[in-house]
């Protein structure tokens, strides 16, 4: 008999691992600390690529369905400096290899192709503890508890199941990235609409700038990149939207109105969003009836494969826990030599991705890579989505 499945968080790699397991007959309870899937917003628009996150809604059965939601026409790039000036960019080409969706749009998608029952709302955990035998106890901020004959830790960077399995805890990267929105951009901000263009845009100088992304219903979505020390950003209160919109376009004097535009004239109330990362060998001895996924796993800095490479963590496992159901053990074991070497490779190139696009070379580096590419869809183009 397949062992029960818990899997705490549903996030894109703990749903796409819940739905393997069900297409394969395995029992599986997704536990979450959101009080509904529309309690927050998940996230803006994310490249699939074809190896990895295209790959998992493969094996979930979603084919149809992801390429429904599909943003079309956003796959392109362009890198322009402080000043506005385009330096590089290649169009989108059309292909399948990396096309855009939003994530709420995925996340929903992988929620709808689940039973009702599968998802858990409202449990927050609190404790996850070891009874033996690959068991473990999981008690929940609302009081309940529950019991699960394996366990998955599929929530994020401060996971609360990383430690059964490992001491290591993530430490900040130098860098955090300030979210924030602009909607009905053609009508109320065509200057910013018509430089961001159809796809993404990376307005660059060593150490940070502005990569922003047209988004579907006339949105662009800007992460503010700015190399500071935590310390730097404590003294803003992100509480008040409006003295956190004044201190971070206050960084960027000098740069061109369309691009200061993305944040001083935000729709939406500035994010702080610190980046955090575990070694890039995170790893740990095998420890019976429980494992990590995604950023759980091997949180790094942004290289455009976070996302997809978890619900490649998640669709893997599934696949290996369905393919040894009396063995749970060897379906562990199994998914994480494989996983420790994917993500060692992972972490080594988002380090180099964040090297290229931030480093002394910014902007031309990247802008570089775009026109060498001669308008084709280049694998060794980045992203940080």
């Amino acid at each position: 008999m397949p062992p029960h499945v818990s899997v705490i968080g549903a996030g894109l790699g703990g749903l796409v691992l819940a739905r393997v397991l069900y297409r394969h007959g395995v029992p599986v309870t997704v536990y979450d600390q959101d009080a509904s899937p529309r309690s927050r917003t998940q996230g803006g628009q994310l490249d699939l690529h074809e190896h990895n996150g295209q790959h998992a809604l493969h094996l979930a059965g979603l084919d149809e369905q992801y390429r429904a939601i599909l943003h079309r026409g956003g796959a392109a790039q362009r890198v322009c400096d402080r000043h506005g000036r385009i330096l590089g960019e290649v169009p989108d080409d059309g292909s399948m290899a990396k096309p855009e969706a939003l994530r709420g749009d995925i996340r929903r998608i992988l929620l709808e192709s689940l039973p009702d029952t599968t998802v858990q709302w409202g449990k927050k955990l609190t404790n996850a503890s070891t009874l033996g035998n690959g068991k473990h106890w999981l008690a929940f901020a609302d009081g309940s508890t529950a019991t699960t004959d394996l366990l998955v830790g599929a929530d994020g960077t401060w996971s609360k199941v990383r430690p059964l399995l490992s001491d290591q805890t993530p430490t900040y990267a130098g860098m955090s990235n300030v979210d924030v929105y602009l909607h009905d951009v053609e009508r109320r901000h065509p200057a910013s609409a018509a430089l961001v263009g159809n796809g993404a845009l990376y307005a660059l100088e060593p150490r940070g700038g502005f990569l922003a992304h047209r988004e579907a219903n006339n949105v662009i979505h800007t992460y503010v990149v700015m190399t500071r020390p935590l310390a730097w950003f404590d003294r803003i209160d992100f509480a008040d939207a409006d003295t956190a919109r004044i201190a971070i376009a206050a960084q960027f004097e000098g740069w061109a109105p369309e691009l200061t535009a993305l944040i001083a004239h935000s729709d939406t109330a500035p994010v702080l969003r610190s980046i955090h990362q575990l070694p890039d060998r995170h790893r740990w001895g095998r420890v019976p009836g429980v494992t990590l996924l995604g950023d759980a796993a091997h949180v790094t800095v942004p290289g455009g494969e976070g996302a997809n490479t978890a619900m490649l963590d998640g669709a893997e496992l599934a696949e290996a826990i369905a393919a040894t159901p009396d063995d749970p053990e060897t379906a562990l074991a199994a998914y994480e030599a494989v996983m420790f070497e994917r993500s060692l490779a992972e972490a080594t190139a988002a380090h180099d991705t964040v090297e290229l696009i931030f480093g002394k070379g910014a902007p031309h580096a990247l802008a570089h890579l775009l026109n060498s590419s001669n308008n084709k869809r280049d694998a060794r183009q980045p992203s940080l989505r």
